[in-house]
């Protein structure tokens, strides 16, 4: 399998990483910065007010909005002695559920990091069980727990790596994990790393003494360096970069944590772009399309809604099959592949719910499921998935770390306010005739002004023309329409005025 990273850094606002496998995109990431993205930061942050209501605590860090932390995202002291072998990278304990006023209180000073981005109205999450990834590993202060991630599957493997990690001697507090990005890798590569995070974490904790609260104490890497530690994979072949200053971090960045694969860098030099030239600007540009054909019939249409991601699997006019059950097998076989894929590309979070084509043979659910399952084995957010149901729907739930891309590159739709429809011109027009309707009785009213987009004006001056007049000869008021080019579709100012031509409140 042909593997390549392309890093795009060519605009100073925008730094664009994307991942293609036999050239066809499959991982896609955006970062602008003009957004701030703080997940991963660590703060020495003070609680403003406790919730008991929802079991959380609110914390200043220094930012327009306040961090959310939840009783269960505070570290308790009792629990740093646990040790266990077996684990994932966030070195969370089992632990008894807390009440939060039992653990924190209104002025206290607490070291957070940032879990998840703000979305929205909400602040950013946070958590006091600190974790500092590097190549290999992941540091966890105050959490002396040693253990494999699981994604490493071979048992031979993860004996090897328990080995390394009993020859490491870290001070009594602190734990350590070994990625996924660890497997394979030698003992003085693992043990490199080891060396680089305790010096971090040193610093760290030097800086949280020192300043007062709130204060950023560590800020994350920005995405070329976060992607060769978190992204680059040994099955990668290639890291092309189409600008000097980005390609000579990079070059440094790979010397310092894997030297061996400098020889993989690239520096792009062509006159065609670096995404035109392996087609993946068009890719970007649908990124928000609700529907995506399938090769040889059949569709899949996605709807993000605040509460939930559906999804939805049409046959279309599928070539292949007669057979209905046929036909819908192997149209959810097609779909299932194509929505893991798009779910990463668009980095689609919370709960996400796919109606795929109703099957009645067992066995087709079953490969269904096995495929769902094994593409989303791939994705790097933490995935939980349920079995299909019997109304052929598949649950599952993605972790949110960040705003997806359509929030990155779109925005509301002024018109429509992001429902994705907008009042018909009759629709809009009869509003207008109900609206007169109740003001005509007004003695204070003696001319109505109404401005509106084009479409509208002609609507009213034509479709309405016999009941305006009749209201101007009825009531003895005059009524003026007027447009412009430029006026919104949907917003209609109505202005009522007296004789003086001064405004009337009604």
């Amino acid at each position: 399998m042909d593997k390549k990273m392309l890093i795009n850094a060519v605009e100073p606002e925008e730094c664009r990483i994307a991942i293609l496998e036999n050239n066809i995109l499959e991982e896609l990431y955006i970062e602008r910065s003009s957004r701030g993205q703080i997940a991963g930061n660590i703060y020495k942050g003070r609680v403003v007010n406790i919730e008991p209501s929802i079991e959380a605590a609110f914390v200043d860090i220094g930012l327009k909005k306040n961090g959310f932390l939840h009783a269960s995202d505070v570290l308790i002291p009792s629990e740093n002695g646990s040790q266990s072998s077996d684990t994932d990278a966030h070195g969370k304990p089992h632990r008894e559920f807390r009440k939060i006023r039992d653990l924190l209180h209104p002025g206290k000073e607490v070291l957070v990091q940032v879990t998840k981005e703000s979305i929205g109205t909400k602040g950013p999450s946070l958590t006091t069980y600190i974790s500092l990834p590097g190549r290999f590993l992941v540091l966890t202060p105050d959490v002396p727990r040693h253990g494999v991630s699981r994604k490493i599957a071979s048992d031979e493997e993860r004996l090897r790596l328990k080995k390394i990690l009993a020859g490491l001697t870290p001070p009594a507090n602190i734990g350590f994990i070994i990625r996924t990005a660890g497997e394979q890798q030698t003992k003085k590569e693992i043990h490199k790393d080891f060396h680089y995070l305790l010096k971090l974490w040193k610093n760290i904790e030097k800086q949280t003494k020192d300043v007062k609260a709130p204060a950023t104490i560590y800020q994350e890497s920005d995405l070329v360096i976060r992607a060769i530690r978190d992204i680059f994979s040994t099955n990668i072949q290639e890291i092309i970069v189409d600008t000097e200053a980005v390609y000579g971090r990079t070059r440094d960045f790979l010397r310092m944590i894997m030297p061996k694969s400098e020889k993989l860098l690239t520096l792009y030099s062509e006159d065609k772009p670096l995404f035109h030239k392996y087609n993946i600007e068009q890719e970007i540009e649908a990124i928000n399309c609700r529907k995506i054909r399938l090769p040889r019939g059949g569709s899949i249409v996605i709807e993000q809604t605040e509460a939930l991601v559906a999804i939805d699997v049409n046959s279309g006019k599928f070539k292949e099959e007669c057979d209905p059950e046929e036909t819908a097998f192997k149209t959810n076989l097609k779909a299932a592949k194509e929505i893991a894929r798009q779910i990463r590309l668009r980095d689609l979070g919370g709960v996400i719910v796919i109606d795929f084509i109703d099957m009645r043979t067992e066995s087709h659910i079953h490969a269904i499921e096995k495929v769902v399952t094994d593409a989303l084995k791939r994705d790097k957010a933490r995935t939980k998935m349920l079995k299909m149901s019997k109304f052929g729907t598949i649950e599952l739930t993605r972790q949110r770390i960040r705003s997806s891309l359509r929030d990155v590159l779109f925005e509301e739709c002024k018109f429509c306010g992001g429902t994705g429809y907008a009042k018909t011109v009759e629709s809009l027009c009869l509003n207008v005739m109900r609206d007169l309707k109740f003001a005509i009785h007004s003695s204070q009213i003696a001319k109505i002004e109404i401005a509106a987009n084009p479409a509208v004006a002609n609507y009213l001056q034509n479709q309405k023309r016999k009941q305006m007049i009749e209201i101007e000869e009825s009531y003895n008021k005059k009524i003026h329409i007027f447009s412009t080019a430029n006026h919104e579709y949907g917003k209609i100012d109505i202005r009522y005025l007296n004789q003086k031509d001064e405004p009337v409140e009604i």
